[in-house]
C-alpha cells in the first residue's frame, strides 16, 4: 500500500502527525512490512497555523498512484478550497481507493468533488462550511461512506489513525499499537453510510 500524507501552508500539526503516527507504525511494527508513503505538498516545506515547518517529500506530483490520500484539517483549508490549482492538484488523487481526511481537510475532499452523494464529518465548528459540498454533512466522530472516511476534530487524527490501523490489520494490531503507544482510549464505532 502507497500512502499519500498531503501537507500545506495553515494546516494543524496535530491533524497530520495524529494520523502519521500509528499509519506509519503498521510499517514499522511489522504489520505492513511494503508500506510505503511519501509526505505531498505543492512546495518544498509548509509551515502549520503556528509556524512549524515541514519539509515535503514529494513536489506536487500527481497523486493519482497512491491506494489512500489523506488530508489534514487547519485554518489554510478555508482558503484552499477555493484555489483552483490546489484543488486540480488534490483531483489528481481520483483514482485512490481510500479518500481520507480529518478535521477541515474534508472540506477539502469536498471541493475536490469527492463528497458527492457522500456523507462525511468534519470539526464541529465547520458544519456549515461542509454542507455546501455533501448533503450528509453529520456530526460523527468518524464516518465511512465507501472510500470516503473523514474524521471530526484536531484529536480525532489518532483515533481515525488507530480505526485504519484496525481495519487494514486487524483488532490485535490496533491493541497492539495503542499499547507501545500508550494510548488508553477506546475510539468510537465510526457511522457507516
Amino acid at each position: 500500500m502507497k500512502v499519500a500524507f498531503v501537507i500545506f501552508d495553515g494546516l494543524t500539526a496535530l491533524d497530520f502527525v495524529g494520523f502519521h503516527d500509528p499509519i506509519t507504525r503498521l510499517k514499522t511494527m511489522g504489520y505492513m512490512p511494503d508500506l510505503e508513503w511519501r509526505v505531498c505538498a505543492r512546495a518544498e516545506s509548509v509551515r502549520d497555523g503556528a509556524g512549524l515547518a515541514i519539509r515535503a517529500d514529494e513536489v506536487a506530483g500527481p497523486l493519482g498512484g497512491y491506494d489512500l490520500i489523506f488530508i489534514p484539517g487547519g485554518f489554510g483549508t478555508r482558503t484552499l478550497k477555493d484555489d483552483p490549482g490546489f484543488i486540480d492538484w488534490i483531483r489528481t488523487a481520483a483514482a485512490c481507493k481510500w479518500k481520507v481526511s480529518v478535521c477541515t481537510g474534508s472540506l477539502i475532499l469536498g471541493a475536490a468533488g469527492f463528497l458527492e452523494g457522500k456523507s462525511a464529518t468534519t470539526h464541529p465548528a465547520a458544519h456549515d462550511l461542509l454542507a455546501a459540498y455533501t448533503e450528509g454533512a453529520v456530526r460523527e466522530r468518524i464516518v465511512e461512506d465507501g472510500e470516503v472516511i473523514t474524521g471530526g476534530g484536531v484529536a480525532t487524527s489518532i483515533d481515525l489513525g488507530l480505526y485504519l490501523v484496525e481495519k487494514f490489520s486487524g483488532a490485535e494490531a490496533r491493541a497492539a499499537m495503542q499499547k507501545q503507544m500508550d494510548y488508553p482510549y477506546q475510539g468510537p464505532s465510526p457511522l457507516h453510510s
